[in-house]
């Protein structure tokens, strides 16, 4: 998971280059590129993958379990596209921070459709571990560019939306751990998203040049790796464990913020980092304490 949220952060970091093309002044150049537009293109590199993993090791072309590996497959392909669009129409940090409720809607539909025991303690870290994301965007927010005025609700409530569709399609990947591999799960989500985002590209499509092929083939890439690596996570052991160490990844990208962009360290960031470090390592010991 802690891996997996590496990968999410690099892709993150194309995503908003893309995104926001000519309104960013990282790479000269750029065009934009719609939301829809990024998924079709990660998801296509991700099939060529699967498939070719899946006809090498002889595996059920398809699957096993077809509901849940569609469920999962719809419902990541309308988490992520909502969430692309967020990145673009609100403040990185702001978007980022709405999608980490997606934990604890994983918590929540484990419960109900799973039927897993969430201790009460549990609860409480994963909402201290929510606070210090929100600390850590806080900061963020106030020493960028953007100000309040960017933050629309109308955005929010999609990016909550998101959140909701990211819980089921994690909690659709602990169901399918005794029935299918994680490549065949990883395969699914492509599968339903090119046909989708093929359409949605004939209405808006940005035709690839220069270095661009390189950005949509490194967030390919770093997408069936960070898929792989989630999967294999959810499979390993109990969500209340695993969806939390999500909140690392919010690290990760101040960690890029600080190391690229010079941005600074401040009181709240370390307040925050401390919390969510915490919070995480606290509520997986709960788990195993007898």
């Amino acid at each position: 998971m802690i891996l997996s949220g590496i990968c999410f952060a690099i892709i993150n970091f194309f995503v908003k280059i893309l995104g926001a093309g000519p309104n960013q002044d990282l790479v000269d150049g750029i065009q934009h590129y719609p939301g829809h537009e990024l998924v079709l293109a990660r998801s296509i590199v991700s099939f060529i993958i699967s498939f070719a993993v899946i006809k090498y090791r002889k595996l059920p072309t398809w699957g096993n379990n077809k509901k849940w590996l569609i469920i999962r497959g719809l419902a990541g392909t309308i988490a992520l596209t909502i969430f692309f669009y967020t990145i673009e129409h609100l403040p990185l940090a702001v978007a980022t921070t709405v999608q980490y409720l997606a934990p604890i809607f994983t918590l929540i539909f484990a419960m109900i459709i799973l039927k897993e025991r969430i201790k009460t303690l549990q609860w409480i870290f994963v909402g201290f571990a929510f606070i210090g994301i929100a600390l850590i965007a806080y900061d963020k927010l106030i020493n960028s560019k953007s100000n309040l005025e960017d933050v629309s609700l109308l955005w929010i409530g999609m990016g909550i939306l998101s959140a909701v569709f990211s819980g089921i399609a994690y909690t659709a990947i602990i169901k399918l751990k005794s029935t299918d591999s994680p490549i065949a799960i990883v395969m699914y989500f492509p599968l339903i998203a090119i046909p989708l985002m093929t359409l949605m590209c004939l209405w808006e499509f940005t035709f690839p040049r220069g270095i661009e092929w390189l950005f949509l083939l490194i967030i390919g890439l770093f997408t069936q790796l960070a898929q792989i690596l989630l999967t294999r996570a959810f499979h390993s052991g109990s969500a209340a464990v695993i969806a939390p160490v999500q909140y690392i990844g919010a690290i990760y990208a101040f960690l890029i913020g600080f190391l690229l962009f010079d941005e600074t360290l401040s009181i709240l960031v370390d307040i925050g980092i401390i919390i969510v470090m915490l919070s995480v390592l606290i509520n997986a010991l709960i788990k195993n304490h007898k």
